[in-house]
């Protein structure tokens, strides 16, 4: 199938540097940034392990993952259609329809669209900002994938209890001003917060993203790993975010 075929209007076909892997985007409704890349990049799947990403947007997530992990199988998750259509499109793009599979549905349903304890890892990518505050469209693209108006973070981790088979991981990117929220919400559906990052614009500025390991039915103890350093100065990318992560 052509790009010719496969793009819509004012889409475009974005090379994602690894693997010779594309991906469709619409630069005027969303495109992935930062935190779904170095949420990849986290991510500790196993061989022939099967992952859901909630919230895949255009399908960001298993799209980086089909070429970081041996998992066998990948579904993503996502409301808007517009959205995952774009996502159907860059799999059947990457021939990759064996292991990826997308699927249009609510996080709130999740519960009725698979079987319980069926994934051995969720990811999720979820929208940062409480309600509708500051958005002039609530209705947009870009405010649904930014704001909680179509699920919360409740919504995710109560789809992910469900859905995660006992000691499986929910491996998820957030922004820490909800951190202590973030915590109380995930124990409470008895995902156990076992591994957290902090992610640094630079070393002396604040965090602006938290990467989180949760184990649904571990025992409590978390291990804090290094700070994650994006920028060493304005244009330049730290050394571990060039060597791992290709920027």
């Amino acid at each position: 199938m052509s790009e010719e075929i496969i793009q819509k209007d004012k889409e475009r076909v974005d090379d994602l540097q690894l693997s010779g892997l594309r991906i469709i985007q619409n630069p005027e409704k969303f495109c992935f940034g930062m935190d779904a890349v170095l949420l990849s990049g986290f991510v500790r799947a196993k061989r022939a392990e099967i992952l859901l990403d909630l919230c895949t947007g255009t399908g960001i997530l298993p799209l980086l993952l089909s070429a970081k992990t041996e998992c066998a199988h990948f579904t993503g998750l996502e409301i808007q259609e517009e959205s995952a259509d774009m996502a159907r499109r860059s799999v059947a793009l990457n021939h990759l329809e064996d292991r990826i599979s997308i699927v249009t549905g609510d996080v709130k349903e999740a519960g009725q669209l698979f079987a319980p304890a069926s994934f051995d890892c969720v990811t999720c990518n979820p929208p940062y900002m409480i309600g509708e505050h500051g958005i002039t469209n609530p209705d947009a693209p870009k405010a649904i994938a930014r704001h909680e108006i179509l699920c919360t973070f409740e919504d995710v981790a109560a789809a992910t209890e469900r859905l995660l088979k006992p000691g499986g991981r929910f491996f998820l990117v957030h922004r820490p001003f909800r951190l202590a929220e973030i915590i109380v919400t995930l124990t409470r559906h008895r995902l156990e917060p076992k591994r957290m990052r902090l992610v640094y614009p630079y070393i002396d500025k604040e965090p602006n993203m938290v990467l989180i390991e949760a184990v649904r039915g571990a025992n409590s103890r978390l291990t804090m790993e290094p700070p994650l350093i994006i920028f060493d100065a304005p244009g330049q990318y730290s050394r571990e975010i060039r060597d791992k992560f290709g920027y």
